[in-house]
Formats: C-alpha cells, sequence, structure tokens
C-alpha cells in the first residue's frame, strides 16, 4: 500500500497530478477539484495522502491533502455501485465535511446535486453508509477556529446555490470568508462570498 507521496509537481491538469520524489519516481495521482485548487502554484512539494486501487488493466493512485479526506474517499467506496470515480466526483462537488454532512442528515438532495447521482443513487449511498460515518470523525477545523458544519454556514451556502452556484463554488466561497472572520451572520456572509466569487 502506498499511504503517501511527496514530491515536486512536475505536471498538473484538473483530475490528476504528476509527482516527482526525491528519489527521481513520478507518481500519477488523480485528484478531486478541491485538490486542484490547493496545488502550490509554483510547482513546490506537496504531500498527498493516497489510496492505491489495483485492477487487472490498471493502478490508480487517488491524492488527497488530508487523512479525513482520505477517509471519506474509502468510505465511499463502501457503498454498493460507487466506485473510484464516482467517489472522486462526490468530493469534487462537495466538500468532505459536506458529503459527511449530508449522509449522518440523510440528506437526499444534497447528494443529487453531484452528477451522475440521481434521487435512486443518493437513496443507496445513504442506506449504505448513513450509520457508518460516526467512525470516520470529524473535519479537521480550519484557520480561525471555524469548523466546517455550523447552521450559519451550511444557511449561508444554501443561499448561494439558491442564487445560482454550484455547490463546490459556495463551500469554497464561504468557508473562504468564514476562516478570514470578516462576517458571522448569513446575510454578512453571503454578501462577502458573493464579492469573491464575481471579483468584486
Amino acid at each position: 500500500m502506498i499511504a503517501q507521496v511527496t514530491g515536486t509537481i512536475v505536471h498538473r491538469e484538473l483530475e490528476r497530478v504528476e509527482l516527482l520524489t526525491a528519489g527521481g519516481v513520478a507518481y500519477e495521482c488523480l485528484i478531486p477539484l478541491g485538490v486542484f485548487e490547493a496545488l502550490p502554484r509554483d510547482n513546490g512539494p506537496i504531500t498527498l495522502h493516497t489510496h492505491l486501487v489495483v485492477r487487472e488493466d490498471a493502478w490508480h493512485l487517488y491524492g488527497f491533502l488530508q487523512p479525513y479526506e482520505r477517509a471519506v474517499f474509502q468510505k465511499l467506496l463502501v457503498a454498493k455501485g460507487v466506485g473510484p470515480a464516482l467517489a472522486l466526483g462526490i468530493l469534487s462537488a462537495l466538500t468532505p465535511d459536506r458529503v459527511v454532512r449530508a449522509l449522518r442528515d440523510k440528506d437526499i438532495t444534497t447528494l443529487m446535486r453531484v452528477p451522475r447521482v440521481g434521487r435512486k443513487k443518493a437513496e443507496q449511498i445513504i442506506l449504505d453508509l448513513a450509520d457508518k460515518m460516526d467512525s470516520i470523525g470529524s473535519a479537521p477545523t480550519q484557520a480561525g477556529g471555524v469548523g466546517g458544519g455550523s447552521a450559519v454556514s451550511d444557511d449561508s451556502v444554501r443561499a448561494l446555490v439558491a442564487l445560482g452556484y454550484n455547490q463546490a463554488e459556495a463551500d469554497r466561497a464561504v468557508r473562504a470568508v468564514m476562516e478570514a472572520g470578516s462576517a458571522r451572520e448569513v446575510s454578512a456572509i453571503v454578501r462577502a462570498a458573493l464579492g469573491m466569487l464575481t471579483g468584486k
């Protein structure tokens, strides 16, 4: 098992990154959107926590910034009909803590926002995983001491989604505003997040 890879970025695409290790071996890791957006812009060194999927025709290495994110990915693979590609897609559309909350709360609507996840698939994932999420623990607290599961952040995300932004965009913008500590009420958070999303 390859548990983590540390190396310098030699190539990046939206869904994959190649890391050249100090030993001269380059590893290709498939990554969710959140990892791609967090990659250092100077192609500097980075450590990814990895999960290896071995199949008859190929070996695929999946990379994540935090062990928690990898644990959510691994838990998704337990659900019937969820393979690595769909699990990665779920983590690209929703943040890891949003996935966990949706499963714990049996929130079908949130899961259905993910491409390729209809009502039946969302219901199956919840049926398989809703009672298995306690063992996964909690998302790491973000900078500034703001966690990802508050009612205020949830309401702010829902407001942005209602305005036409997708779930992942809304999650990232709200998290950035709350980490900055510039707003604490839903209306103020939404205004600040809109400013970030529109560049104003």
